[in-house]
């Protein structure tokens, strides 16, 4: 492990898995041989991190989370405590689904509230906000901002996290906390200028 790696006595990584320069690896996580988790990255106590599952740069995982085959965080996801992930539609215990397990990925910035279920086969985008306790059954755009069950969109997010106010009918909008400008498209939100803050604070 690099020099200022740090895992917890508590937890089990497999010397198999791949752990990025600088990650921590707080109390009783277990972390599977072929897993590949990336720099900086924070895994809070209780996270389970199975073999096929890949975590890019400084993403961070709140408590008792379990990453399962084929899930994948880009860089700078959060995933918030208690949030769930699947890798098969119709699991039974006694006939093996594991030729049927579905990619989920989490796109670069995004957030994962506390108690959220994300379905397999979804594709979350970049810097898009799943609300506390929402049930997500399919995409997310990028910069959109769900919540409910089943989720459904309601509204869009800045890239740092603060809601867009008074989109409707309007063809660019700023944000009145950073200053990162977006247009609005028939596509969905496009950033035109984003304004970096303080990045990667100390975990």
């Amino acid at each position: 492990m690099p020099g200022d790696t740090f895992i917890h006595p508590s937890s089990e990584v497999s010397p198999q898995a791949k752990i990025g320069q600088g990650t921590k690896i707080w109390q009783h996580c277990t972390v599977l041989a072929g897993a590949e988790i990336g720099e900086g990255c924070m895994l809070s106590a209780n996270v389970f991190v199975e073999g096929r599952a890949r975590l890019g740069k400084h993403v961070k995982v709140k408590n008792n989370v379990s990453i399962y085959d084929l899930v994948e965080l880009e860089d700078d996801v959060f995933i918030g405590p208690s949030a769930v992930f699947t890798n098969v539609l119709t699991p039974r215990s006694h006939w093996s689904r594991k030729d049927d397990f579905l990619r989920t990925l989490v796109r670069q910035g995004a957030t994962i509230g506390a108690n959220a279920t994300v379905v397999c086969g979804s594709v979350i985008g970049r810097y898009a906000m799943v609300g506390a306790g929402s049930v997500v059954t399919g995409d997310v755009p990028d910069f959109a901002l769900v919540y409910g069950v089943p989720a459904r969109q309601h509204g869009w997010v800045c890239y740092c996290g603060e809601r867009l106010v008074d989109t409707d009918g309007v063809h660019e909008v700023a944000c009145s906390h950073c200053g990162s400008r977006y247009a609005l498209t028939p596509a969905g939100l496009v950033d035109l200028e984003l304004k970096p803050q303080a990045q990667h604070p100390e975990k």
